[in-house]
């Protein structure tokens, strides 16, 4: 009996054979919206340098003048 995953879209199970084109997903349509997420950056994997709290603060070049 093939193995049984979850669609990472839906949810919907899907078995793990070359019967099921889409493997890991159910369709093409879930499919092309999990494609669609990386596009749009729906998913970022996380820079921990890019946090603000790392950036130095501004040198008076920078700071807006009143």
């Amino acid at each position: 009996m093939p193995a049984k995953i979850r669609c990472p879209t839906c949810g919907r199970p899907v078995a793990w054979t070359t019967q099921s084109p889409f493997r890991p997903f159910c369709s093409e349509r879930c499919k092309l919206i999990d494609l669609g997420e990386w596009l749009t950056d729906g998913y970022r994997i996380p820079d921990p340098g890019d946090s603000p709290r790392d950036d130095p603060p501004p040198s008076e070049e920078q700071l807006p003048i009143h």
